[in-house]
């Protein structure tokens, strides 16, 4: 029975934080050609206490739910889906790798490695929608790459300081 609880707790917390992601992205703060959003945070909790796949499912189910209420379905939503996916599996790998007991020197370390990829691969989705739907213009993605790169540096400091207690926390309702 106690294995069924685990599993049970997981799966539930892992639905909600893959709901939170969903609705921080639809929170984002945005403009024409820039978006500040959090919906990172609930897939890094996700990963650094239950690992890869629940990383990777988070990420995946909440921006998937993200892209289907704001956009619908279009040739390029795997493409907005994706940097979440990879990011989750990246932190989860790390974490799980260092037993999931991260010190904030490593808890910094793969949020800033997370937060980086999600803009690197983020920026390749701009640019190849922009492409496929004819928006394209190089300032979109040169001229922007330096504030993206510094929202992405920030959020990385703040997501490291709140992170280590928030997991904790988290992690003993899980296990």
């Amino acid at each position: 029975m106690q294995k069924k609880d685990h599993i049970t707790r997981r799966l539930a917390v892992n639905a909600m934080l893959a709901a939170m992601c969903a609705v921080l992205a639809c929170l984002a703060v945005s403009t024409n050609n820039f978006k500040v959003t959090f919906e990172s945070f609930p897939v890094l909790v996700g990963a650094l206490i239950g690992g890869p796949v629940s990383g990777m499912l988070i990420g995946g189910v909440g921006t998937f739910i993200y892209q289907m209420l704001k956009f619908g379905f279009t040739i390029t939503t795997p493409l907005w889906i994706l940097p979440y996916v990879v990011s989750g599996g990246i932190t989860g790998w790390y974490a799980a790798g260092k037993g999931f007991n991260l010190t904030q020197w490593q808890t910094s370390f793969i949020v800033v490695v997370n937060e980086l990829c999600i803009t690197l691969l983020n920026t390749l989705a701009i640019y190849v929608d922009s492409h496929i739907y004819g928006y394209y213009y190089p300032a979109i993605i040169a001229g922007m790459i330096g504030v993206r790169l510094a929202v992405c540096v920030i959020k990385a400091l703040v997501f490291s300081a709140v992170l280590p207690v928030l997991t904790s926390r988290v992690k003993k309702f899980v296990v």
